[in-house]
């Protein structure tokens, strides 16, 4: 790498290596992803698509069945909760990580050093996408195993994969920004692990929104969870053609509110690390 020269008087002291942005990138990204492998964790990414088909299938089969969701089978029906809960899952880990980085003290060491203010973000978001296309492959195999079928041809199963992971992403994305925010590994682990289970339980993930009381069905029936899980059956199909047909008019809201997360998302991440630039030029 090249020297940036200084003044004369202080050429010792201030001159910098000039950052060599994707190389940076790269390292830290592996920083994340190689402990991440050699001890183990990545299980977790594997067994977690595992626990929530289980858990949701085994006792909720029977039941389901017998009141009915219109599909040809209760495994088609459900898993797209079992995507949407192993994308949860991967942000719960992604805003542990932001914490934990934040509360060490390791993104103040990042300040002193030449490199750019984003790097750090877009490592652990490539370390994230990395846990989330694992956790997506494990939901994909899981579901699978109980009785989800592909109907519909390539296009829309790439589309629904590609779906599973824009929604990983915006969630990972969003909660990178609340670890970064809380600077608490353990508050901010608490305080994500309530809003996917009350919004998976309070949505068309488990059972559909006529099976809900009627004054909470139009909140069921609206809010984004239920908006994604109605777009991924949609391009999962079903044999008995009650999946829904993939329009605009299905398919915008979901896209819609993962745009929306993103963008919120980035406008903070480029916010909360603006100061850091700035002091470096100052």
């Amino acid at each position: 790498m090249t020297a940036v020269s200084a003044p004369a008087d202080g050429w010792l002291t201030s001159t910098r290596a000039t950052p060599a942005t994707l190389r940076q990138w790269w390292v830290l990204t592996l920083r994340l992803i190689i402990p991440a492998v050699t001890t183990g964790e990545i299980l977790t990414a594997i067994a977690a698509p595992a626990t929530f088909s289980v858990s949701f299938y085994i006792p909720l089969n029977r039941v389901m069945t017998f009141a009915g969701t219109g599909f040809s089978s209760y495994a088609q029906f459900l898993a797209p909760i079992v995507i949407l809960q192993a994308a949860a899952f991967t942000a719960i880990s992604a805003a542990f990580r932001a914490a934990t980085d934040m509360v060490s003290g390791l993104d103040r060491r990042f300040d002193a050093m030449p490199i750019h203010p984003l790097v750090p973000t877009a490592a652990r978001m490539s370390a994230n996408v990395f846990r989330l296309l694992i956790g997506l492959v494990s939901a994909v195999v899981c579901t699978h195993l109980i009785g989800f079928r592909f109907v519909d041809g390539t296009a829309h199963t790439l589309g629904f994969l590609a779906l599973g992971l824009l929604i990983g992403i915006a969630f990972s994305l969003g909660a990178d920004v609340i670890g970064t925010v809380t600077k608490s590994p353990e508050a901010t682990t608490q305080m994500l692990v309530l809003p996917p289970l009350i919004l998976g339980m309070l949505s068309t993930g488990l059972a559909p929104a006529k099976q809900f009381p009627h004054w909470v069905q139009p909140f069921v029936r609206n809010q984004p969870v239920s908006q994604f899980a109605y777009g991924l059956r949609a391009l999962g199909g079903d044999k008995l053609g009650k999946a829904g047909e993939v329009t605009w008019s299905l398919m915008g809201p979901p896209l819609l509110w993962a745009a929306a997360i993103i963008v919120v998302s980035l406008y903070f991440t480029v916010r909360l690390n603006t100061p850091r630039q700035s002091k470096k030029r100052s």
